[in-house]
C-alpha cells in the first residue's frame, strides 16, 4: 500500500473513527493519482482504501473499467462544486483525508442526498462514456435499443450503452448499503435517483452527410447528455428533496428501519427525488463537529438577493471590498488569413467577501 495512505489510514483510525463509520471511503479513488493505472496492475485494487468484499471483487473481476469509475466520481465532485459554487456550502473536499467531504456526509442531509446521486450518476456516465470510446474489451456500442429508423435518418455511429454504465454502477456504488438501517436505505434510493437521471436524459444526436452540409442521409445514435445537464437537474432535485421520518418495524431478519414521508400532504417521493431525514447545519460558521467551513473570507455577488448575494452568504455579518486589477485581451483583430492579434489591457475590478 502506497505509504502515504498508511499514513491517512493510521491517523484516521486514531483520531476519525467516528467520521469513517459508514461512510463510503472509496470516493477518495477521485483524488487519488495512482488509481489511474488500475487497468494494468490489478493489485492496487487491495490499496483502495474503504472497499467492502463486494466491490474488492468487483474490482479484481473487471479491474479495466475502474479508472472509469475513478473517473466518474471526480467528475460528480466536480459537479458538485460547480452547482454549489454560490451557497454557504461548496462542496468543498478535503485533499489529506479519506474522508473526502468530511464529517458533512455523517448526517442524513439533503448534502448527503445531492452527493451521493451525482456522485453515481458521474460513474455511470464515465463508464458509458468509456464504453463508446472503445478503451474496454466487456462493453462497447448498445445494439438492444435501436428499433426501427425514423424518417430521413437512418442508424449510424456508435450508440452509448447507459444500461450498462449504471449496472456498474449500481454493482460498486451500492454494495455497502446492505445494512437493515435508515441510512442505508436513504443512500440507496439517492444513488439510483442520480442514475434515473442518466436513463432519462438519453437523447438521439443526428449527423447529416452531403454535399455543403445538404443531409441528405442523417445518421443517428443514442448518446448521454452533457453532464452539466445532469447537474442542473440533480441541482433542481436537492432544493426540492423530500423530508422522511423513520419507522422501524421487525422481519424476519430482525429489526429493519425504513422511510417514510413526513408530510402526508405533499406528494410522496418518486424514484427520480432526492430524500432526507435529517437537517442541514446553517454553515455560517466554522464547525469541526459538522464540516462546516464558514463563509468568512468567501467571494459574494454584492448585487445578487439570492443565496450567491453578500447578504445570504455572509449570514449578515457583513463584506468587505477591495479593488484588483487584471491584465486581460482586449481590443482584437481578425487578420486575413487566418490569425487574431490582440492587445493586452488593465481592468480593474470590485471584489467583495464576506466578514
Amino acid at each position: 500500500m502506497e505509504t502515504h495512505l498508511l499514513g491517512l489510514l493510521f491517523g484516521l483510525l486514531l483520531g476519525g473513527t467516528r467520521v469513517l463509520a459508514g461512510y463510503p471511503i472509496w470516493w477518495s479513488l477521485a483524488l487519488g493519482q495512482q488509481y489511474t493505472s488500475l487497468g494494468s496492475q490489478p493489485l492496487l485494487c487491495g490499496s483502495i482504501p474503504g472497499l467492502v468484499p463486494k466491490q474488492l471483487r468487483f474490482c479484481r473481476n473487471y479491474i479495466e473499467i475502474m479508472p472509469s469509475v475513478a473517473e466518474g466520481v471526480k467528475l460528480g465532485i466536480q459537479e458538485c462544486q460547480h452547482q454549489f459554487r454560490g451557497r454557504r456550502w461548496n462542496c468543498t473536499t478535503i485533499d489529506d483525508s479519506l474522508a473526502i467531504f468530511g464529517p458533512v456526509l455523517d448526517k442524513a442531509t439533503r448534502e448527503s442526498a445531492f452527493v451521493h446521486a451525482i456522485a453515481s450518476a458521474g460513474v455511470a456516465f464515465a463508464v458509458t462514456r468509456s464504453c463508446a470510446e472503445g478503451t474496454s474489451t466487456i462493453c462497447g456500442c448498445d445494439s438492444h435499443h435501436k428499433g426501427p429508423p425514423g424518417e430521413g435518418w437512418k442508424w449510424g455511429g456508435c450508440s452509448e450503452d447507459a444500461d450498462f454504465g449504471v449496472l456498474v454502477s449500481r454493482e460498486f456504488a451500492d454494495a455497502r448499503e446492505n445494512r437493515p438501517d435508515a441510512r442505508s436505505a436513504m443512500n440507496k434510493h439517492n444513488n439510483e435517483a442520480g442514475r434515473t437521471t442518466i436513463l432519462d436524459h438519453m437523447h438521439l444526436k443526428c449527423k447529416c452527410h452531403g454535399l455543403s452540409g445538404s443531409c441528405e442521409v442523417k445518421t443517428c445514435w443514442w448518446a448521454q447528455p452533457d453532464f452539466r445537464a445532469i447537474g442542473d437537474f440533480l441541482k433542481d432535485k436537492y432544493d426540492s428533496a423530500s423530508e422522511m421520518v423513520v419507522e422501524k418495524h421487525r422481519e424476519s431478519r430482525g429489526w429493519v428501519e425504513t422511510l417514510r414521508a413526513k408530510y402526508a400532504l405533499f406528494k410522496p417521493p418518486t424514484e427520480r427525488d432526492l430524500v432526507y431525514y435529517e437537517n442541514s447545519p446553517n454553515f455560517c460558521e466554522p464547525n469541526p463537529e459538522t464540516g462546516s467551513f464558514g463563509t468568512r473570507d468567501r467571494t459574494c455577488n454584492v448585487t445578487s438577493h439570492g443565496i450567491d448575494g453578500c447578504d445570504l452568504l455572509c449570514c449578515g455579518r457583513g463584506h468587505n471590498t477591495r479593488t484588483e486589477k487584471r491584465k486581460e485581451k482586449c481590443h482584437c483583430i481578425f487578420h486575413w488569413c487566418c490569425y487574431v492579434s490582440c492587445q493586452e489591457c488593465i481592468r480593474i475590478y470590485d471584489v467583495h467577501t464576506c466578514k
